[in-house]
């Protein structure tokens, strides 16, 4: 399940920002999000990603999201923005955000191109990895039941 949320940021003191980072920790999972910042044109669409949901995705892929579709644009340089108690860090490099409360990163702001690529690429790697025992009972079980179809059990 996922949720979607539209929130439109009038003032960088405006505490939306500041309650739907709060609810996205309590969702636990990735939230998707449209910021409306004030002075721009278009909405910009990102995925809210819990830090700890964000190291699993990293650790079962096997790679870094291809910077191939992404376009090349120069980094904005800017103060790390408040919102209430969370404070938001733009990477210099690639299109993350950071969230950190109380000096600790609790999530980023990701693509959600990226975003799904890294669950979906997480995802397969995981379920094609077994540990060596499980692996062993895996081809055990095989056995068993090859020896079943030989007709000679």
């Amino acid at each position: 399940m996922s949720i979607e949320i539209d929130v439109v940021v009038g003032h960088p003191d405006n505490d939306e920002v500041e309650r739907v980072l709060r609810l996205a920790e309590t969702v636990a999972g990735p939230v998707t999000v449209t910021f409306m910042w004030e002075g721009r044109e278009e909405a910009e669409r990102r995925v809210l990603v819990p830090a700890a949901t964000l190291a699993l995705w990293e650790h079962w892929a096997p790679s870094a999201y291809p910077a191939s579709g992404v376009e090349a644009e120069e980094p904005e340089l800017a103060h790390p923005a408040g919102f209430g108690e969370f404070t938001l860090f733009r990477r210099r490099v690639g299109r993350r955000t950071a969230v950190a409360r109380d000096g600790v990163v609790v999530a980023e702001l990701l693509e959600p191109g990226e975003a799904h690529w890294l669950q979906e690429t997480a995802r397969n790697v995981r379920q094609g990895f077994m540990d060596p025992k499980q692996k062993a009972a895996f081809e055990e079980f095989l056995a068993r039941q090859a020896a079943k179809g030989d007709g000679s059990a």
